[in-house]
């Protein structure tokens, strides 16, 4: 961003800050904001608590080495995705969205959505790193059993991350709408050279 468009964002922002922003709500739009990220943790929290407690049965009870290393390899990303949902959970419920202005709100937002996408393509590696695995598998004769196994599971938990975290985004990006009332008329948010942000138009 260049010096013009630099002044130009630091208007728009304390246009909004004190005058646009009256109109709308923000600390009603933020408690949504918290809440639908409340909501994505608590799906991804009930996938990571079910991986736990299959995994853990399954891991007790297995009778083959590759069944052994798809629980045990469900219950290591269960534990894992339990962590990172308490964490969002815990985050989302102690702010307080009073004491967010416009700014902040667009930052927590964009950076939530660059996160979700940026999962979104790790988990398509997964994906491909579990079908290598397995694939693998067959041309091998030490461990290969364990490594089916393993490939199973990394296959399973990037599937469903992969339909989480899009979900999740697009859940998410529904809330943009609520800022476009702090935009000029010219203005909206969107794609930049340097990840989402807003798009102002000449």
């Amino acid at each position: 961003m260049n010096y013009h468009n630099r002044v130009i964002f630091i208007a728009i922002c304390l246009f909004c800050t004190f005058g646009v922003c009256a109109q709308i709500n923000l600390p009603a739009w933020n408690t949504e904001r918290l809440q639908h990220t409340r909501n994505a943790m608590w799906v991804l929290g009930g996938w990571a608590s079910a991986n736990v407690l299959v995994g853990a049965i399954g891991l007790a009870r297995a009778k083959t080495p590759q069944n052994r290393a798809f629980h045990q390899m469900n219950l290591g990303w269960g534990v894992i995705n339990l962590s990172l949902a308490a964490s969002g959970i815990w985050t989302a419920t102690h702010t307080d969205p009073a004491q967010l202005d416009w700014l902040q709100s667009m930052n927590a937002q964009q950076k939530l959505q660059r996160i979700f996408l940026l999962n979104a393509g790790l988990d398509v590696g997964y994906i491909m790193a579990g079908a290598w695995m397995q694939e693998r598998a067959g041309n091998v004769t030490k461990n290969s059993d364990r490594l089916r196994g393993f490939g199973r599971s990394i296959a399973l938990q990037g599937a469903f991350l992969f339909v989480f975290d899009l979900g999740a985004y697009f859940y998410h990006n529904r809330l943009d709408a609520g800022l476009k009332p702090l935009l000029p008329a010219h203005s909206s948010i969107g794609a930049t050279e340097n990840g989402l942000g807003v798009v102002i138009r000449f």
